[in-house]
């Protein structure tokens, strides 16, 4: 493969060397070693107690690969099966617990001297850096060529008990404020309701006032109409009684200057006027029957010679004459 690097040991000494190469051994004569050249990711899980003497569970990945292959070839055992192929032991578990180990030893080393809290909340990067320094500098390592080129911590935690504990506080925090949240949430929801009821309530007064207003200008133009009516009523009724009066005095002197006409008349003529007058009145009259007793009496009456007017006395019980209408001058033809 072109990442693994193989020696060919021939008789105790190096036939062929290189990485990626293909020649042709015998079995029966030829050690061959494989050492990977590539780099391996080591994930590691182990446990330490801080200075509080807090158990925490730390969780690391090991990045290493071999710097000089023939060196890891000759202080580990690469050797192979030539009939299969397969390693004559288990080199990368050895190397992993290798490394492993002086990376538990670092950082059980660095978290000894931390609390649990600042380790929890500060302590990452500096189990890292402390895991790796002291990995670099490790002189094992170097002499078995293996290089680390990176420590990841992946997470630190104590047992289950005491990180629920330690994340209770911060919880019920969490919890206050989401509960603050919604109380001034809940709050700014009154207050805005508030306003709008204020605005509202300050709108309906607004309109109660302009309709007070509207009512009052109302109630006065009504009033100024009623005010202007009542004066022409009574211009009209002024003109009507002032037009009455003028048209009862005329209809008096009228009356006064016709009644004066009939001062010097005869009685005869005005007791005709007056039948003239009462005659305009009746109803019609279709069949008029007269018996000789009536005509004998009438005849008398009107060969008899006329009698001297009675002189007219002030007198209060005297009955009023009967005046004939105006435009009566003549009595009707018979």
């Amino acid at each position: 493969m072109p990442t693994v690097h193989v020696v060919h040991l021939r008789r105790g000494k190096v036939a062929h060397e290189g990485v990626g190469i293909a020649f042709y051994f015998r079995a029966l004569n030829a050690a061959i070693s494989e050492v990977p050249t590539a780099e391996a990711e080591l994930p590691a899980v182990f446990h330490a107690r801080t200075s509080d003497f807090q158990d925490v569970t730390i969780q690391v990945t090991v990045t290493y690969r071999f710097d000089d292959p023939s060196v890891a070839a000759r202080r580990i055992n690469f050797g192979i099966d030539p009939y299969t192929g397969q390693w004559l032991g288990d080199p990368l578990e050895k190397v992993a617990a290798r490394i492993t180990e002086l990376a538990q030893q670092y950082a059980v080393e660095h978290v000894a001297t931390s609390g649990l809290v600042d380790l929890l909340a500060k302590g990452l990067p500096t189990v890292r850096q402390a895991m790796f320094d002291g990995l670099v500098q490790d002189q094992r390592l170097a002499e078995t060529s293996i290089v680390v080129i990176g420590v990841r911590v992946v997470s630190i935690r104590p047992v289950a008990d005491l990180e629920k504990a330690l994340e209770t506080p911060l919880r019920e925090q969490v919890q206050q404020d989401a509960d603050k949240a919604t109380y001034e949430r809940r709050a700014t929801a009154v207050e805005r309701e508030r306003t709008i009821a204020e605005n509202e309530l300050q709108s309906r007064i607004e309109l109660a006032k302009r309709e007070e207003l509207l009512v009052a200008q109302e109630g006065a133009n009504a009033q100024k109409r009623a005010l202007e009516a009542a004066a022409v009523k009574r211009i009209e009724t002024e003109a009507s009684a002032e037009s009455t009066r003028t048209i009862g005095a005329a209809r008096a002197d009228a009356e006064a200057a016709r009644l004066a006409s009939y001062a010097d008349a005869d009685t005869s003529l005005l007791l005709a006027l007056a039948a003239q007058n009462a005659s305009e009145h009746l109803p019609n009259i279709g069949t008029l029957n007269l018996t000789p007793d009536v005509i004998t009496q009438a005849l008398s009456r009107l060969a008899a010679p006329p009698a001297a007017a009675p002189a007219v006395t002030p007198a209060t019980d005297a009955a009023p004459v009967p005046a004939p209408p105006a435009e009566s001058a003549a009595p009707p033809e018979r």
